[in-house]
């Protein structure tokens, strides 16, 4: 027999598509519940990528590369205007 998970304690991909609205009421969006949150992506990101016996430049490197992403977005709109000026 298959165990019942409560619809709090689903991940969200375990989630069917009719239970997301019901599964997303559920969330905690206080300001202690968002930290939480972040601090929940810190640690996992932290303890799978950083804290390893044998670790590389992957996990720098990926915080490194959605740094720059983040910039270059939120720049584009000035970025886009200057690839089409000309200079001479």
């Amino acid at each position: 027999m298959a165990s019942v998970v409560p619809m709090k304690d689903k991940k969200l991909m375990d989630v069917k598509i009719g239970e997301l609205p019901k599964w997303i009421m559920m969330r905690d969006f206080t300001p202690k519940g968002i930290a939480g949150a972040f601090q929940r992506g810190y640690y996992r990101y932290y303890n799978k990528y950083v804290n390893v016996k044998k670790g590389s430049v992957a996990g720098v490197s990926m915080v490194l590369a959605a740094y720059v992403l983040f910039n270059y977005c939120r720049s584009y709109k000035e970025l886009k205007h200057e690839r089409r000026r000309k200079y001479h």
